[in-house]
């Protein structure tokens, strides 16, 4: 029937479609995030589809069925509040359920406002993962950071492995060696002991993830990551409950811009909060 809701597999220039609709939002998506979102789970993006036109979709991509993460659920602003936008959400949180290994567990950011819906949907607050914005600042890299194209990636997958909820070779790959980014880490006795990454968005640059084991070296990270976007707007997506990342923002000058409620569908993962000084993306955790 025409006035009944498809939800089903998105293909890949709908992804575009949807990046441009999160763009009109206000979400600043990165450049390159399509192709890259889409190497890294092609199964993970569902379409909601009405009387055959492409009305909303988002992403339920699955970590080696170990971790999933629900993002960029977004719906056409003429098709919202009627009930389609919960048909949707409901669909893709049950079709991963379905592509994850017992017990589920799923992570999201969802805006404020929508934080009583998700928790109907079986998922709890863990903490706030908050939007500051600046202005990128030209400086000398630190002597201690290193290029992290120069890292094996099979330690930059290690070290990342112990500040993500579940594996991401692939992904890292693709995301350090992004066009128009930066890649910076800090290597001591052989090993990664923080790393981050900066892309150029639809407007500035975002700077994500961000580890790093203490606040000196995120520090140089941040520094190095910032020249990339020196003069130009500058984001970074980190988490409330890690005070010496809110630190950091007050030294820079940066202003809280927005917010998201970082929420989990079964057993939160056990994660280094002090060392997370920013998150990889809203869209895939």
């Amino acid at each position: 029937m025409a006035h009944e809701l498809i939800v089903r597999a998105m293909t890949r220039a709908e992804l575009d479609t949807l990046v441009d609709w999160a763009a009109a939002e206000g979400w600043n998506p990165g450049l390159n995030d399509a192709q890259i979102f889409w190497d890294t789970d092609p199964d993970g993006f569902i379409a909601a589809e009405l009387g055959g036109e492409l009305i909303g979709g988002g992403s339920i991509v699955a970590y080696e069925g170990r971790f999933g993460f629900m993002g960029f659920f977004i719906v056409r602003p003429e098709h919202r509040s009627r009930g389609l936008g919960r048909q949707l959400w409901y669909a893709r949180r049950d079709r991963l359920i379905a592509r994850l290994r017992a017990p589920a567990v799923i992570g999201m950011d969802g805006v404020f406002a929508m934080q009583a819906f998700y928790a109907r949907g079986g998922f709890v607050l863990s903490h706030r993962d908050l939007r500051f914005e600046g202005v990128g600042v030209a400086a000398a890299l630190d002597e201690r950071l290193v290029d992290l194209a120069e890292v094996p990636i099979a330690e930059v997958a290690r070290y990342d492995a112990a500040h993500f909820p579940a594996p991401r070779a692939d992904f890292l790959a693709a995301w350090i060696a992004q066009p128009g980014g930066r890649a910076l880490g800090v290597v001591h006795d052989g090993a990664l002991r923080g790393y981050g990454v900066i892309r150029r968005c639809r407007r500035g640059f975002k700077i994500g993830p961000l580890f790093a084991a203490d606040g000196e070296m995120a520090e140089a990270l941040f520094r190095g990551l910032a020249d990339q976007a020196a003069g130009e707007p500058l984001f970074l997506d980190l988490p409330e409950n890690n005070p010496a990342a809110l630190a950091l923002t007050e030294r820079h000058g940066l202003r809280e811009v927005f917010g998201c409620a970082r929420m989990y569908y079964g057993p939160p993962p056990a994660l280094p909060d002090g060392e997370i000084y920013g998150v990889t993306t809203f869209e895939l955790g």
